[in-house]
């Protein structure tokens, strides 16, 4: 994991997080500034820089966040979320690690803003 990335540096528990899940190889947390009234984040503990550099080996992982975001999701009260993944700096990505937004609690509108 890179000394300098933000979310390996709170999968360390160096930077603290409100927690939503962890296993061992996924962390869920709730985004620091919210965009909509549910508004969490689930990360691999491996650090991938994005989804352009998700390997053939990291589809059951990426698989497997789909099915934590979508559990957690339950478990805070939505049935009904958009799921964001940016890829790269015209794309929105700010922290180079894959993650993936979960939104909901209001109705989204397409396009984004």
């Amino acid at each position: 994991m890179p000394d300098t990335c933000l979310f390996c540096k709170i999968i360390k528990g160096e930077i603290p997080s409100d927690t939503l899940y962890e296993d061992d190889q996924l962390l869920a947390f709730r985004d620091i500034a919210p965009a909509a009234p549910i508004h969490f984040l689930v990360i691999p503990k491996k650090h991938i820089s994005g989804p352009s550099a998700v390997a053939e080996e990291d589809e059951q992982l990426i698989g497997r966040m789909m099915r934590v975001g979508s559990k957690v999701a339950k478990k805070e009260g939505i049935e009904q979320f958009r799921v964001v993944f940016n890829n790269g700096e015209e794309a929105g990505q700010t922290v180079f690690h894959i993650h993936m937004h979960i939104l909901g609690g209001r109705n989204l509108s397409w396009p984004p803003g």
